[in-house]
């Protein structure tokens, strides 16, 4: 596939889907663990990224991977390239 070879100049990141932000755009939530620098203990760090999802196929709670592209839109400069796990919605989880 020709667009492989670009995929490995751009930064990629995985995260969840947090919400569904309208059509073709996705909110996912990056996490990560960093130390702190007096005390040393972990820290979790979370960022949110607005995606574009050329299929409106992701949704809440969906693990994707990203990768960076030019913008698209004021706020949108990531892309979903492919979904990783398939989440549970919160309204389809048994709740008891």
């Amino acid at each position: 596939m020709a667009d492989e070879r670009t995929y490995r100049l751009k930064r990629k990141m995985v995260g969840v889907v947090s919400s569904v932000a309208g059509h073709k755009t996705v909110v996912v939530s990056v996490t990560r663990r960093v130390q702190h620098p007096i005390y040393k203990k972990y820290l979790n760090r979370t960022k949110k990224f607005m995606a574009h999802d050329e299929a409106c196929a992701c949704k809440v709670g969906d693990v994707v991977e990203i990768v960076e592209c030019r913008p698209i839109s004021k706020r949108k400069r990531w892309w979903v390239r492919k979904r990783l796990e398939s989440g549970v919605a919160l309204d389809e989880a048994n709740v008891e």
